[in-house]
This record gives C-alpha cells, sequence and structure tokens, in this order.
C-alpha cells in the first residue's frame, strides 16, 4: 500500500531512533551504494555526535515505526574563517519519488542557516552536502536547491599483506600505539595537520571524545610516531573497522579516518611508513 507523503510524521530526531535510522541508512545503501552499513550502535554514535543539536538540526520523517527519510545539519562549534554546515539525509527507496528529498533537503537548509545564526551570525556560512557522485537523483535536489559541486572525493582501496611496499621506519623515530598517555599527543597533532586541507578546523575536545568512544574506533590499532631524541609527536594514524560492515560484506577493512605529519617532518616518509600501515591492519584491505 502507498502511503501519500501527507501522511507521514515529521519530528525531531531522537537518541531512541537509532534502531530505525540503521535500517533506514542500510536500505539507502543497497541503491545508492556508498561501501557504509550500520549497526544500531553505529546509528547512535551518529545521533549523539556532539556536532548535532538534534531538536534543531534534525528532521526524521516516519511511517510508524520506519523511518521513511531523514535530515541532519551538522554546525562546527569552533570556526576559523568560514563556519560550515554539513547537511546529510536520505530516503528509503520505498518512499522516493514523491518529493521527500527536496523537503528534507530544505530542511537540512533551513537548520543550517537557523544554526548559524545562533552560533556564528558574525562568520560567512557555507552548507556542504556529499554523496555517491552516481546518485543523480540527489543531484538533481542539490541542483534545484541552488547548490554547485566545488569538490570530489576518492575512496581508495589496497590490500594489506605482501602487497603493500615496504617503506622503512625513518632514523629517530619510535612508534607508540594509542594510549591514555599520548592521547593529547594524537588530538594535538592531528588538529594541526588538518588546518592545511580544504575546509580544515581543529577538532574541540567534546568531539575528539566522542569519535574515541565509537564501537568502530580501534585503539590497538592507531599509532604515533615520536622523535626518540627530542619526544615530539611528528606523526599519527587513526583506525576505525565496522563490525556492520564486516557482517554485510563478509570483509574485515581497516578505514584509516585521519594520518598526519607534523610540517617540519613531511617529505621524509613519515605518513607512507610500513611499520604503520602493517601494524594498523584488522584483516584483508585497507
Amino acid at each position: 500500500m502507498t502511503v501519500d507523503a501527507a501522511e507521514l510524521v515529521r519530528r525531531p530526531i531522537a537518541p531512541g531512533d537509532a534502531a530505525s535510522l540503521a535500517e533506514l541508512l542500510n536500505a539507502i545503501e543497497v541503491v545508492d551504494v556508498f561501501g557504509e552499513y550500520y549497526s544500531e550502535e553505529d546509528a547512535a554514535d551518529q545521533i549523539n555526535a556532539p556536532t548535532l543539536d538534534l531538536a534543531r538540526g534534525t528532521v526524521g520523517v516516519f511511517d510508524g515505526d520506519r523511518m521513511a527519510g531523514y535530515s541532519s545539519a551538522a554546525h562546527k562549534k569552533h570556526v576559523e574563517d568560514v563556519h560550515r554546515v554539513t547537511v546529510s539525509g536520505g530516503v528509503h527507496p520505498r518512499y522516493r519519488r514523491r518529493g521527500l528529498g527536496a523537503e528534507l533537503l530544505a530542511a537540512g537548509i533551513a537548520s543550517a542557516k537557523a544554526l548559524h545564526a545562533l552560533h556564528h551570525p558574525g562568520l560567512p556560512l557555507a552548507v556542504d552536502a556529499q554523496n555517491n557522485a552516481l546518485n543523480e537523483g540527489a543531484h538533481a535536489c542539490y541542483r534545484a536547491a541552488g547548490m554547485t559541486p566545488v569538490r570530489w572525493y576518492a575512496h581508495l582501496r589496497h590490500p594489506l599483506g605482501a602487497s603493500v611496499a615496504d617503506a622503512p621506519l625513518p632514523d629517530g623515530l619510535v612508534v607508540e600505539g594509542y594510549s591514555a598517555d599520548n592521547d593529547a599527543d594524537f588530538l594535538a597533532l592531528g588538529n594541526e595537520t588538518v588546518l592545511d586541507r580544504w575546509g580544515g578546523v581543529p577538532m574541540p575536545p567534546e568531539q575528539w571524545r566522542a569519535f574515541l568512544g565509537w564501537s568502530a574506533f580501534r585503539p590497538d590499532l592507531s599509532f604515533l610516531l615520536r622523535d626518540a631524541d627530542s619526544g615530539a609527536a611528528v606523526g599519527m594514524l587513526l583506525t576505525c573497522s565496522w563490525d556492520a560492515d564486516t557482517a554485510a560484506t563478509g570483509v574485515r577493512d581497516a578505514h584509516l579516518p585521519r594520518i598526519g605529519t607534523r610540517h617540519a617532518w613531511r617529505r621524509r616518509g613519515v605518513a607512507g611508513d610500513s611499520e604503520l600501515t602493517r601494524r594498523s591492519k584488522p584483516g584483508i584491505s585497507s
């Protein structure tokens, strides 16, 4: 039975919606193919992110207990020159072609403007959205809303094992695993190295704590390179691995969400050190 879009319930997303959100995201994955699968716990991590204001920045569209679509606007508490609010969203394949995508994108943009006015009214606002480059339906919504493509990203994969090129540890450096003792070095180095990336801003401590609280974070497979003489942290690598991805694909991947090298140590083999990449492999590919 087809339900009229006007009969669906709209309300802010709540912490108790994690199971419904995971079901929605996995249904979207089947059609749109982002290469991402979600457990209820993973969806809860997204809902509870400190960058989200659930009341002001999210909309869930519900058909009974099923989430038919959603929109969220993630604002930044710490901003340099431009306040970039990331708008995300999607519509369950069963509920498409009813205008929900355009409605939810408009809601996300409106939320971005409201959050910007609340947190950083004196700075320019940029509303960012990311999607699969092959998702023409999403692109049509973006164009209709006046948005234009400004940047493309590549998802790189490489099998691990003998195919990883041998890159010796640079002289004078030692490898440390992540621990509570060097947590501050990871955060400081990550925040320093992200500044020269497009749209990069430092991660505030509360967002860092939330990231480390994800079940996907692998502290045992995250590493720091330190200068043995000065004790300075010069490079870092963080690893995540999602059980939901493994359950869906049968492949245990290592995702490397952040690799950073201090400026003075670049072009010296720090980021490509095979000692880090070999240690960070929980399974087959990265």
